[in-house]
């Protein structure tokens, strides 16, 4: 079994307001609380789940907006209370694992959230709702980058040193990108390491968060990164000018899940704000503004918008899976090297 280290402990958040339900869940009343990212992703689910699917309910939705470390943090912290202070943890698909490994999160199955069906296969658990995925991709400015990127490999090429670009908090998903392409895999990022240090000695750019990276790309400090497909939708849709490849690797998944602690004071209520999250009006609005595909496998996007942001069959064969057991343990060592070998 994952246990989770106690550095992990640490740092509660506060919260916001809102309003909601839906008629099918007969027992759901009184408040729900969604432990959740901020920003767009927060404001989408008030409009699209709170004031939309659920609207005129009588329940009552309140948004708890944290860092996903902070939601996993809590949940730890109150594993022996009767009742919890979230009814709903919006967690990355790592933590979601993690979560129910160290017995914090229930079983889910059709009988408490019917929408669950409609999941696409691949993403499906039984222990989280994944509300949404995107690929790992490369983003390039075209005016710089010539030929087009076809595999991580092109971020070594020489003629690009000094202008590649990487984030600091998405050190696992760099050390297994660089892994794919020197022998390593989703279950072995070890070879990654000397590859990263290859490009460190080329001066590879380190950046704190994805919005220092796209302010780089805008600006021409970079011409290439490895990022996830929705951000370099949003990206381009904001007026950057870049391109998006696939690299010939695979594609490796980001997955948001929504997972139920077992001492959720109110279960009824978190079970039928799932089932609304799964439903086509916001599926498609995450789509549209955030650039993310949806998880049910019913939602039928626009043409040009599922182009862009959704994934053919051919496409979905090339899906790298995450490896969760492999990097719950390698995690704390990844972070180290990372801090002290490539950083440093």
């Amino acid at each position: 079994m994952t246990k989770i280290s106690r550095r992990t402990f640490g740092i509660l958040s506060g919260s916001l307001l809102a309003s909601t339900m839906m008629p099918s869940f007969a027992k759901a009343a009184g408040r729900v609380v969604v432990g959740t990212w901020g920003g767009d992703y927060q404001n989408l689910q008030q409009i699209n789940i709170a004031d939309g699917n659920l609207k005129g309910s009588g329940t009552q939705v309140i948004y708890d907006p944290a860092t996903d470390t902070v939601r996993k943090a809590k949940l730890l912290a109150e594993r022996r209370l009767p009742r919890g202070s979230m009814d709903i943890a919006c967690l990355t698909r790592q933590g979601s694992f993690e979560m129910f490994q160290n017995g914090l999160t229930e079983e889910l199955d059709e009988t408490k959230v019917p929408n669950l069906s409609k999941v696409l296969p691949f993403i499906r658990t039984n222990y989280s709702i994944p509300h949404i995925y995107t690929g790992r991709v490369i983003l390039y400015n075209p005016k710089q980058v010539s030929p087009a990127p076809t595999s991580y490999a092109d971020l070594w090429d020489p003629k690009y040193a000094g202008r590649v670009g990487v984030i600091d908090l998405q050190y696992q998903t760099t050390i297994e990108s660089a892994a794919m392409i020197a022998g390593g895999s989703a279950s072995d990022y070890e070879p990654g390491k000397a590859k990263l240090l290859e490009l460190k000695k080329q001066g590879v750019k380190i950046y704190p968060t994805n919005e220092a990276l796209a302010q780089a790309l805008k600006s021409g400090e970079i011409v290439m990164c490895i990022m996830w497909n929705a951000r370099g939708y949003m990206w381009k849709n904001a007026g950057i000018d870049i391109e998006i490849a696939i690299p010939k690797e695979g594609i490796g998944l980001y997955l948001s899940d929504m997972t139920v602690p077992k001492n959720a004071p109110n279960k009824e209520a978190a079970y039928q704000y799932l089932n609304a999250m799964l439903e086509e009006v916001p599926q498609t609005a995450f789509a549209e503004q955030m650039g993310y595909a949806p998880t049910n496998a019913e939602v039928k996007l626009p043409a040009e918008l599922a182009s862009a942001v959704d994934y053919t069959a051919e496409q979905r064969d090339q899906f790298v899976l995450p490896d969760l057991e492999y990097v719950a343990k390698t995690d704390a060592d990844l972070q180290n090297w990372w801090n002290k070998e490539f950083k440093a």
